[in-house]
């Protein structure tokens, strides 16, 4: 009698659910400071009497002040904290208005540019009957800012950390947004530009996640180079 022989067991991974929503980062994702940080600082400080430095190099103290940062805010305080941490050492000699300043100019459309492939995407992600929604790290000015920008129209929700009372990654953020547009967490997917933050975060709440790495070489399968790609795999709905 021939030996039976057992049959093979293969570790087969479960089909991810259905993307029926998708949910984006703003800053960095889809706008980004426009020419630069360092070059807005710098027409704010001119209107003050301050021109002795360069938009390059407010631009990389910006880098190193928000690389810094730990546990983040949002808050104008915050703000304000970076921004005179970016002046160093012009900062003392700067009046109290600057800062104020400084923080309205941010809120204004001409200082943010659109990528080029938000709209696009965006249309043609509608036009495949899914749902959008912000979830972003970001202080009161966004709603405005959003609607400024002719951006807003496209979101049936904005999960904004200011109003929710936590920041990215925590999952809590993307539980809300889910339930905001009305789908199962698994059939969400977040698409921003910061691991830790946006891929982490989203995982963590169940979701999936796409990080956008605009200037460097992919490294990761859950990377993509611009969000036109996040068209692949999508069914039409």
């Amino acid at each position: 009698m021939n030996p039976v022989t057992p049959p093979l067991h293969h570790s087969i991974t479960p089909p991810r659910p259905t993307i029926r929503a998708i949910t984006f980062d703003v800053g960095g994702t889809l706008i980004e400071p426009w020419p630069s940080v360092g070059h807005v600082y710098a027409e704010v400080a001119a209107r003050f009497g301050l021109n002795s430095v360069a938009p390059d190099e407010l631009t990389q103290n910006f880098g190193r002040a928000w690389k810094a940062q730990r546990n983040f805010d949002y808050s104008q305080t915050g703000w304000f904290a970076i921004v005179r941490e970016t002046f160093e050492p012009h900062a003392a000699g700067l009046p109290a208005e600057f800062f104020p300043a400084v923080y309205e100019r941010f809120a204004q459309p001409d200082v943010w540019r659109v990528y080029d492939d938000v709209f696009p995407t965006l249309k043609a992600l509608q036009a495949r009957g899914l749902k959008l929604g912000i979830i972003s790290n970001w202080d009161e000015r966004l709603r405005p800012l959003l609607h400024r920008l002719g951006l807003a129209d496209f979101f049936a929700c904005q999960v904004i950390s200011c109003e929710a009372g936590a920041t990215k990654p925590d999952p809590r953020l993307f539980q809300q947004a889910a339930t905001a547009l009305g789908v199962a967490p698994g059939e969400l997917l977040h698409v921003g530009d910061s691991h830790p933050l946006d891929v982490v975060g989203a995982e963590s709440a169940g979701a999936q996640a796409r990080q956008v790495e605009r200037r460097k070489p992919l490294t990761d399968l859950w990377q993509i180079a611009s969000l036109d790609q996040v068209l692949a795999g999508i069914s039409a709905h």
